[in-house]
C-alpha cells in the first residue's frame, strides 16, 4: 500500500526501548497503567455525556468526539509499544509501519482540529450567547467534528504518503518505539529525501500553529468579552467554562511544540524516545483528568451516574 515495491526493505526494527534493558518491566507496568486509565477515564467521559441529557450539548458532543479521537491515537501506538517492552522480536513488517503512521496523524490531526472547534463554541457561547443555538445548531455541530476527521484524515494520508514513496535501501533499525517520521526519514535513500523532510515538516508545523492561533484568537476575544462583565462572580462563571478546554489546550501545544519546534542538532536515541512518552502516553493521559477535575458540569454528572448506581440512598 505505501509503496512497497519502491523499496528493498521489507520491515523495519523499533528499537526505542533497547537503550533501558533493566528498566523495561518498570517501563511496561507504568504504561500499561497510564494507557488503562486513560481508556477508563475517555470512556467515562463518553458514557457521562451519552447517559446525562443536560450535558447533551455542542461542548460536550465536541469533548466526546475529543475522546474518541484520544482513544483511537493511542490504540495505534501504545498497545504495540507495550508488546514491544515485553518482547526481544520488534520489527514491524513494511505495510504495518505505514498504516501506524497513516492512522496516528489522523487522529493527532483530528485531536487538533477538535480543539479548534471547541475554542470556537467557546467564543460563540460567550461572545454571541443569543445566536448561539443558530451557530452551533445541531447540523452545523455534526459538521464540524465531521469536517474534523476529514481533515485529520486528510492530513495523515498527505504525510503518510510523501515518506512512503521514498525508497528504504537500509538500515531498516528505527531509533524510536513507533514509525515516527524524523527517525524514519533517516532510513530514506534518494535524492528527494531532503525535500520531502522540509515539506513535511513544514506542513505539520502550519497545520499545528493554524489551529494554536485560531484557538488564541478565540480567546483573545473570549477575555475581551469576560473583562467587559460588570460582576466578578460574573466573570469567574464565564471563565470557567473554558478553564479545562484551556488546561488542555496549554498541555497538547505545550509538549507538541517540544517536539516539532525543537531546534536542530544531534538528538540522542533516549532523548528522542523520552520526548516521545510525552504526547503519546502523557498528554493522552492528562486530558481525561483535568476534563474531569477542571469541568464542574461533567464532575457533577459523571458522580449523579455513576455514584447513584453505587449508592442510590445517598444520591
Amino acid at each position: 500500500m505505501w509503496g512497497a515495491n519502491h523499496s528493498t526493505v521489507t520491515e523495519f526494527i523499533l528499537i526505542g526501548f533497547s537503550t533501558f534493558p533493566h528498566l523495561q518491566l518498570m517501563f511496561f507496568l507504568l504504561f500499561l497503567l497510564m494507557y488503562l486509565f486513560t481508556l477508563l477515564g475517555n470512556l467515562l467521559i463518553m458514557t457521562t455525556i451519552w447517559s446525562e441529557r443536560s450535558l447533551h450539548t455542542p461542548m460536550y458532543l465536541f469533548l466526546c468526539a475529543l475522546s474518541i479521537s484520544e482513544i483511537l491515537y493511542t490504540f495505534v501506538i501504545i498497545p504495540r509499544m507495550l508488546a514491544d517492552l515485553l518482547s526481544t522480536h520488534h520489527s514491524i513488517t513494511f505495510v504495518a509501519c505505514g498504516n501506524q503512521m497513516f492512522f496516528s496523524f489522523t487522529f493527532g490531526f483530528t485531536h487538533s482540529f477538535l480543539l479548534t472547534v471547541m475554542g470556537y463554541d467557546r467564543y460563540v457561547a460567550i461572545c454571541h450567547p443569543l445566536r448561539y443555538n443558530v451557530l452551533m445548531s445541531p447540523h452545523g455541530c455534526a459538521c464540524l467534528v465531521a469536517w474534523s476527521w476529514i481533515g485529520g484524515s486528510v492530513m495523515g494520508m498527505v504525510v503518510t504518503t510523501a515518506v512512503f514513496q521514498l525508497t528504504f535501501c537500509g538500515p531498516n533499525e528505527i531509533r524510536h518505539f513507533f514509525c515516527h517520521v524524523p527517525p524514519l526519514l533517516k532510513l530514506a535513500c534518494g535524492e528527494n529525501v531532503p525535500v520531502v523532510a522540509k515539506c513535511v515538516g513544514l506542513v505539520c508545523i502550519t497545520v499545528l500553529l493554524g489551529c494554536c492561533l485560531l484557538i488564541l484568537l478565540s480567546y483573545a476575544f473570549i477575555v475581551s468579552t469576560i473583562l467587559r462583565i460588570p460582576s466578578a462572580e460574573g466573570q469567574h462563571k464565564a471563565f470557567s467554562t473554558c478553564a479545562s478546554h484551556l488546561t488542555v489546550v496549554v498541555v497538547h501545544y505545550g509538549f507538541a511544540s517540544v517536539i516539532y519546534l525543537k531546534p536542530k542538532g544531534p538528538q540522542s536515541l533516549e532523548g528522542d524516545t523520552l520526548m516521545g512518552i510525552t504526547y503519546t502516553v502523557l498528554t493522552p493521559f492528562l486530558s481525561p483528568i483535568i476534563f474531569s477535575l477542571r469541568n464542574k458540569e461533567l464532575k457533577v454528572a459523571m458522580k449523579k451516574t455513576f455514584l447513584s448506581k453505587l449508592y442510590p440512598e445517598k444520591i
